[in-house]
């Protein structure tokens, strides 16, 4: 089970969903403002957190953008905004998942399950770390290694080569991408091709000469290892510290 933060300032909603999570056997946490929210994931940490827009202090989309420059723990929004352009937004800015009030116990439930899923939490260790090739992803740590060598990522790279690596050599479908790395349902083809093409200069290729990265024409994108990948061990060596991404 997970270690929840709950960001709500409506005593009556915030008292249900500790409730809920409670019972589902979740350890909860629970503040009314941003500024609280913030104090809690810098220092104490959990394992989501589940951010109401409507905060008294601090509108939050602002607190959002804020949580990231602290973490990368996976965050949902619950609102009851259901303007589409702003919920687009949000999931470009950072949001995992979202809500829209009022939604069951249920729903949230099957939402965290699988954000928290594509995140890595509650897997086995041996399931953190990814092997493709020379290329080594540690889930946990959320850092990337190419031939030895740490790859500076920014989050949205991080995400998009943690989800193709954990299906080596399968063509993932651009729906399949924009849905679970962009919690997206439409559009996102240009995002999805200059991320891509960000994610191969890290790794020294290009779309013509492909070593990692193969795009399937219409139908997706396929990573694989090169016939020449030489395995690597998955720590950086001792003096070097392993960094984390964007």
């Amino acid at each position: 089970m997970a270690t929840v933060l709950v960001v709500e300032d409506d005593p009556f909603v915030r008292s249900a969903l500790i409730r809920h999570l409670s019972d589902a056997g979740h350890a909860v946490r629970s503040v009314g403002t941003a500024l609280e929210a913030l104090r809690e994931v810098a220092q104490v940490g959990c394992d989501l957190v589940i951010l109401d827009l409507g905060l008294p202090d601090l509108d939050g989309s602002e607190a959002l953008k804020m949580i990231r420059g602290l973490t990368n723990v996976p965050v949902i929004i619950s609102t009851a905004r259901d303007d589409e352009a702003e919920i687009v937004r949000l999931l470009n800015d950072g949001a995992d998942d979202y809500l829209t009030k009022p939604f069951s116990g249920e729903h949230l439930s099957a939402r965290m399950a699988a954000v928290l899923r594509r995140a890595g939490a509650g897997a086995s260790p041996t399931a953190q770390l990814l092997r493709v090739g020379g290329l080594y992803i540690d889930l946990q740590r959320r850092e990337a290694a190419l031939d030895g060598a740490m790859l500076d990522l920014t989050r949205r790279e991080f995400d998009l080569l943690a989800f193709l690596a954990a299906r080596p050599g399968v063509v993932v479908p651009r729906k399949e991408l924009l849905a679970e790395v962009w919690r997206q349902t439409y559009g996102g083809d240009q995002t999805i091709d200059v991320h891509l093409s960000w994610l191969r200069r890290k790794l020294g290729e290009t779309a013509s000469r492909p070593r990692y990265l193969h795009t399937v024409r219409g139908v997706g994108v396929r990573l694989e290892a090169p016939s020449d990948a030489v395995p690597h061990a998955p720590h950086a060596p001792a003096d070097t510290a392993w960094g984390h991404h964007r």
